[in-house]
């Protein structure tokens, strides 16, 4: 049995920067002004970190007091924004096919690995009809309790157990992401790291960072699953 784990941002689908504008309408609905989060780097983060990091340079000195909040907004911001989410953003290519293709695979389960809160990674698949390509219940979200992103690793593996009866070890589980921090959860949590250029990373800067492939993008099934191992 494989667990095949995507991320979301980058790797799956491109918001139009509607996840950035929802967090500051998050802010502003929380504190009542605005703060300017442009400079906040958000890839390959949890929305937890995000939403520190925001905190911390609008001098908001106890930023965990204010996460329940926050994460709140943040799901309404973004729920506001569904349909221009839908008109202007896309999914990446190849998404479509390569979700469709590994649902049919015999022994291979596929969920999420993505610092989105539950709420919103389910929103930002569902706008583009990709949410019922992918077992939703059981992914590693920013919203699950965790220290790093490596712990969502484990945490996806113990909800396949629990709610699908599906045992799967840490080295037959794949994460597909388009960021450094990807890989760096991926290998912590014993997993292997695939990595896609299709976001602010090169494929250089990916192999760089230890990846166990690489690819372009995911319209080559071929190559996908063989570096899957499916």
């Amino acid at each position: 049995m494989k667990l095949v784990l995507w991320d979301i941002d980058g790797t799956l689908v491109h918001t139009a920067g509607h996840g950035r504008d929802a967090f500051a309408e998050a802010f502003a609905a929380v504190f009542g002004r605005e703060t300017a989060i442009a400079e906040v780097d958000m890839a390959g983060r949890t929305d937890h970190m995000i939403a520190m990091a925001v905190l911390e340079g609008a001098g908001v000195a106890d930023g965990e007091a204010h996460m329940t909040r926050m994460f709140e907004e943040l799901a309404g911001a973004l729920e506001a924004r569904r349909e221009r989410i839908a008109s202007e953003g896309h999914p990446m290519p190849g998404v479509r096919e390569a979700l469709q293709t590994l649902s049919r695979r015999e022994g291979v389960t596929q969920s999420l690995l993505t610092g989105n809160i539950e709420i919103n990674a389910a929103l930002k698949l569902a706008a583009f009809g990709l949410d019922t390509l992918v077992d939703l219940e059981i992914g590693g979200y920013g919203s699950d309790p965790h220290e790093a992103r490596s712990d969502l690793v484990g945490v996806a593996r113990e909800k396949a157990m629990r709610l699908r009866g599906v045992q799967v070890q840490a080295c037959e589980t794949v994460l597909i992401g388009d960021t450094p921090l990807d890989v760096k959860a991926a290998h912590e949590a014993g997993a292997r790291a695939v990595a896609v250029a299709t976001g602010p990373y090169t494929v250089a800067e990916l192999r760089e960072a230890g990846a166990d492939a690489v690819l372009d993008e995911v319209t080559d099934l071929e190559m996908l699953t063989s570096y899957l191992g499916i």
